[in-house]
């Protein structure tokens, strides 16, 4: 069983609880930041958001069920106060506690418990540990969620626009990551650490350090499978932590930016642990 279904196990078994991403962590041997990269890649959502969310779905089947006070329901779904419940509630399903007392589940966009079915791909080359001095990026940013991510490759199209891609290296930085999945993504290209930053572009800096950088040799469309491999498979087997630091992408000219075949580099920041 890989990392990301223990993971999910764990929730299922436990999530009446409210378990702590850093107890989720503990229980599957990861670190907590390595865990929630792990969980995002593999579900499309955070598991903040999917534990809310669950814990939610099994309050609206009691609540449906009737029989328990709505305050008793909030509290055995680890909310303080019927108006704190309420409001997580309504914001999930866009009805309140009390009408699903009433009218049932009927029209409930329920959160079942995810089944990971979708295989990690790996890398026909061995990923190697490489070291990085500091790295300098500016380009085009965006703030992205699971329910964004597809919107991606447009940044790419800003950047081509002021500036022709396949001649330098380009890269493609996630960072500024919060607890609810969310993460800046910036589309650009290097530049000196002093170096203005063109007009609506954004900069980034990359720390030094140890990494691990892999092949995805596939198109780009299925590189999610790579990250999951990864996060999910090589690096828990090979006794690599995660750092929490930016991890990018890496275009050279190999990559065809027209078919999004070519291959690209994953680099990944490792800890002092590893």
């Amino acid at each position: 069983m890989g990392a990301a279904r223990k993971a999910l196990w764990y929730i299922e078994s436990h999530f009446a609880e409210n378990p702590s991403l850093a107890q989720i962590a503990e229980a599957v041997q990861l670190s907590p930041f390595h865990l929630s990269r792990l969980f995002q890649v593999s579900t499309g959502t955070s598991m903040a958001r999917y534990l809310r969310a669950r814990r939610l779905t099994e309050a609206a089947r009691t609540l449906a069920a009737g029989g328990v006070p709505i305050l008793d329901v909030a509290l055995s779904a680890g909310y303080a106060s019927h108006a704190a419940f309420t409001h997580a509630f309504t914001e999930q399903f866009k009805q309140a506690p009390e009408q699903v007392r009433r009218e049932g589940l009927q029209g409930l966009a329920l959160v079942e418990a995810v089944k990971l079915d979708a295989p990690p791909l790996a890398c026909e080359v061995e990923p190697v540990r490489r070291q990085l001095g500091p790295l300098r990026v500016a380009g085009i940013r965006a703030r992205h969620t699971a329910a964004t991510v597809a919107s991606i490759p447009s940044q790419w199209q800003q950047l081509a626009l002021t500036r022709e891609l396949g001649k330098d290296i380009a890269f493609g930085v996630c960072c500024n990551r919060d607890g609810e999945g969310a993460f800046d993504y910036i589309a650009g290209m290097e530049i000196g650490a002093t170096a203005a930053v063109p007009s609506a572009w954004h900069a980034v800096s990359i720390p030094a350090g140890d990494y691990l950088v892999a092949w995805h040799a596939g198109h780009i469309s299925t590189i999610r499978s790579t990250w999951f491999w990864l996060l999910n498979d090589h690096l828990p087997r090979s006794g690599l932590t995660l750092a929490d630091a930016p991890d990018f992408e890496r275009y050279d000219a190999r990559f065809d930016d027209r078919t999004g075949h070519g291959g690209v580099e994953i680099w990944l920041p490792l800890s002092n642990l590893s």
